[in-house]
């Protein structure tokens, strides 16, 4: 058996809290959101009616698919659905696409749902970006192609995710700042399709790369933008990396490091431990990202000057090799202190 059993609790995490159960209390909820029936017929009219101040608010989000944008403004929302894949909060919203108003909706823009305030949580549903990847890489309609699934933004904090399923191709989840824990969850995307510079912990899920038909390299599964003086970024421990059919070898990395807007003050943070990896996964494990540094020159962030790491992690796509950095186990229990203070 390699790295930390079950019986280990994953380098020590359950003292800290992090895999004890969500202790969420049954109903009533202050709001269902169903086609009838409930208090209100669409998540959006379910959020506007949140009462203000930091109260936790719960919110039961009925079968069936919920086609809305939304943002969550408002701290301690608790989004439940009533079935993991049943329950579908989607739309279909890229980066190039036009916004209403003009312009268009950027990466960050584009998401399904967003979480800016604090103390956010969603359990029991699938949350999706909709958006036709795959048909826009035959047409290359859409030039900026991202479309995120759900995001974090710099507001965010003690974000907790559980028994989820996030959706879409390229840059599926996007955690911009703060701590999220993430458990149990599904995670698909192709390039980049878990991204950002918090603090997170995911423990427990599949991280599924997808099929780009027709491309020779398959994708990128995280991209961090770790502030430099941060000491952990997005950290793995008891995931498994699959792939969809027809995802070739070592066609997959598994992250690259993002210098967003060319921040030197970036400097990406990734980690898995004891994951399981299939045969997708390149052997030489992390590769460079480009960015525009000073006075707009094209460069590029090296994998070696970022802070990627893995620790016992087995499978046909787990590798040692000068390349992949292993963490001893002593540096591998050290990431239990990634969330700080926070015990979700």
């Amino acid at each position: 058996m390699s790295g930390f059993s079950r019986r280990e609790v994953c380098l020590g995490l359950a003292a800290t809290g992090f895999l004890s159960p969500a202790g969420a209390a049954a109903a009533p909820y202050d709001a269902v959101v169903r086609r009838s029936g409930g208090t209100h017929s669409s998540l959006g009219a379910a959020l506007s009616s949140a009462p203000p101040g930091e109260a936790p608010y719960r919110i039961l989000l009925g079968a069936g698919r919920w086609e809305e944008k939304l943002t969550i403004a408002r701290p301690n929302v608790a989004l439940i659905g009533e079935d993991r894949r049943r329950t579908i909060l989607t739309s279909a919203i890229a980066s190039g696409h036009a916004k209403p108003a003009g312009g268009t909706y950027g990466t960050f823009g584009s998401a399904t749902l967003t979480a800016e305030a604090p103390g956010f949580s969603a359990r029991t549903l699938t949350i999706e970006n909709g958006f036709d990847y795959v048909a826009n890489l035959r047409s290359r309609a859409i030039a900026d192609a991202q479309a995120v699934a759900l995001a974090f933004g710099f507001g965010a904090d003690r974000m907790r995710i559980e028994n989820v399923e996030l959706l879409g191709h390229q840059d599926t989840f996007y955690l911009r700042g703060g701590r999220a824990s993430v458990r149990n969850c599904l995670i698909a995307g192709g390039v980049d399709f878990i991204f950002g510079g918090a603090a997170a912990l995911f423990e427990g899920c599949e991280i599924r790369s997808r099929l780009r038909p027709g491309e020779p390299l398959q994708g990128y599964v995280a991209a961090p933008s770790t502030p430099r003086e941060q000491p952990y970024g997005l950290v793995f421990a008891n995931c498994r990396l699959t792939r969809e059919a027809g995802v070739p070898p070592a066609s997959v990395w598994l992250g690259r490091p993002w210098r967003a807007g060319g921040n030197l003050g970036l400097r990406g943070a990734a980690a898995y431990l004891d994951c399981w990896m299939d045969a997708h996964i390149h052997p030489e494990g992390w590769t460079w990202m480009g960015y525009k540094g000073p006075g707009g020159y094209a460069m590029r962030f090296e994998p070696g000057d970022a802070r990627f790491f893995e620790y016992q992690s087995p499978g046909p796509g787990a590798r040692r090799n000068r390349a992949r950095s292993q963490l001893s186990m002593a540096e591998a229990r050290a990431h239990s202190s990634l969330l700080g203070d926070w015990k979700p």
